[in-house]
């Protein structure tokens, strides 16, 4: 997929106006991305697909409501997320200097529905309908991690690269819910975990 493609595809869905405000962030990414490591610099000539298809996708099990991002780091799938819905969204990265940088994309892209926190989730108590995180941790650390923001209708939106079925067989080890894998439209190799009902058995 090109470039090209993957903007078109967040037109189609989402409209103009959204792929408009997700090109504006990547220009924040990309001046950012001169100062600090918010993306692998080989992949900075494919933003919109290494990066922002593969957070807009997601949006395809959105259950509206609170949506909260961990380790959103350079804003993805945060930012994007923010960028194509209106309902409320937490962004959650306790390296404050990638805090400020999510605060100042927030501001320069009118986001005014997105709060940020400079802080490590396990502090937080925010109940969230949605809950992504994007190569964080292993599922059953963030599981435990953000407990205090997981309610019983919780969805949890897991893109795991190639560690999909593994992970999925861990976590039926421990944990109770109705687990399934989608495949990416970004990697034929990768794969999005989606959880519901998620408890400890």
């Amino acid at each position: 997929m090109t470039e090209e493609q993957a903007r078109a595809w967040v037109v189609e869905r989402h409209g103009a106006a959204a792929a408009d405000r997700i090109d504006a962030f990547l220009d924040l990414v990309r001046a950012e991305n001169t100062r600090q490591n918010l993306v692998s610099p080989s992949t900075v000539p494919h933003l919109w697909v290494r990066h922002a298809l593969d957070s807009a996708q997601l949006m395809a099990w959105d259950q509206s409501g609170m949506w909260l991002d961990i380790g959103t780091g350079g804003g993805f799938p945060g930012v994007v997320v923010a960028a194509l819905r209106d309902a409320p969204a937490l962004l959650v990265e306790p390296r404050r200097k990638r805090a400020a940088f999510l605060q100042h994309c927030v501001e320069a892209l009118g986001l005014h529905h997105v709060r940020v926190f400079a802080t490590k989730v396990d502090g937080l108590s925010e109940p969230a309908d949605v809950i992504s995180a994007r190569a964080v941790a292993s599922v059953e650390n963030l599981l435990q991690m953000a407990r205090g923001c997981a309610k019983k209708t919780t969805r949890w939106l897991l893109p795991r690269g190639r560690s999909a079925a593994e992970d999925l067989a861990t976590l039926r080890r421990g944990w109770r819910g109705v687990f399934h894998v989608e495949h990416s439209l970004t990697d034929p190799e990768s794969s999005i975990l989606v959880l519901d009902g998620v408890s400890r058995r």
